[in-house]
């Protein structure tokens, strides 16, 4: 049996994948305790015939919620695949999202105010963001960008090895929050100052072949190549279900973009499963 907990900041998005999980064709249950979950498998993988299932888990349980690393671990004694999913937001944003919607935080009545509220529940919430398998940061997503990647990472069935996001960014505009390993191509020449190039972007023929012409980039790419190749089959052994590799460079629309697609098409032709996001790619330079 799969199942999947859904946990993370409040207004980060948890009742937007719970819901995108049920049209997945999974088995869903919001707010339920972590003493019940082991209790929950049992009926759902007896009784229930349910193969797939997932569970919204977090601070709104009040003190049952303490109790969710021994319910993981016998979750994954008895044979259950548990995978943690974990939902994150920078505090200006989950700040802006409750002050547009007006729902009450479920600490506020304890605290003195929104950014209060937050701080304490990110504190709260560490051990458990430690033991994620997958972090996802929903600062700059939408809905739709939110939900197309649960689909890309969870409407598949399982396939051996962890599913690796290669994500293309800018320096200038904040490392990804989920980042695994980070790989910083500034180093490489900048198409940026090219008056032909500057108003493309790294999926342009005419900027790879810019890019790509720097003799640094071969020498780079064939070390983050044989990099890769050594360190993946080692996550694969630890059980990483997931991992994201952030490349980036000053603005996320040129070398970022070239290198990581070429990472992809390295990491494909290992067999490995990817997913491919250019985070800044629509963004100003300046």
């Amino acid at each position: 049996m799969e199942l999947v907990l859904i946990t993370g900041m409040s207004g980060a998005g948890r009742t937007i994948v719970l819901r995108k999980f049920e049209d997945m064709g999974y088995f869903c249950v919001d707010n339920l305790p972590p003493a019940l979950l082991p209790q929950f498998a049992r009926l759902c993988r007896d009784q229930g015939n349910v193969s797939r299932a997932a569970c919204v888990v977090d601070l709104r349980g009040g003190k049952f919620f303490q109790g969710l690393s021994g319910a993981i671990e016998e979750l994954r004694a008895a044979g259950v695949r548990t995978t943690i999913l974990f939902l994150d937001s920078s505090d200006e944003v989950l700040t802006r999202r409750f002050k547009e919607t007006r729902r009450r935080h479920p600490l506020f009545g304890r605290r003195r105010g929104i950014p209060e509220s937050i701080h304490s529940e990110r504190l709260a919430l560490q051990d458990v963001r430690g033991m994620a398998d997958k972090i996802i940061d929903t600062s700059t997503m939408l809905p739709r960008d939110l939900r197309a990647e649960i689909a890309e990472h969870f409407a598949h069935g399982h396939t051996p090895g962890p599913t690796i996001t290669v994500r293309s960014f800018g320096f200038k505009h904040g490392i990804p929050l989920d980042a695994d390993l980070v790989f910083d191509v500034r180093l490489l020449a900048n198409p940026h100052y090219v008056p032909a190039l500057k108003d493309t972007d790294g999926l342009c023929p005419e900027v790879v072949e810019y890019v790509k012409r720097d003799p640094n980039t071969s020498e780079y790419l064939t070390r983050l190549f044989d990099l890769l190749a050594f360190s993946l089959p080692l996550y694969v052994a630890e059980g990483k279900a997931y991992l994201t590799i952030a490349i980036g460079c000053t603005g996320g629309k040129h070398r970022s973009v070239v290198l990581a697609e070429e990472v992809v098409r390295f990491l494909k032709g290992l067999g490995y499963h990817v997913v491919v996001q250019h985070r800044d790619i629509g963004k100003a330079w300046g």
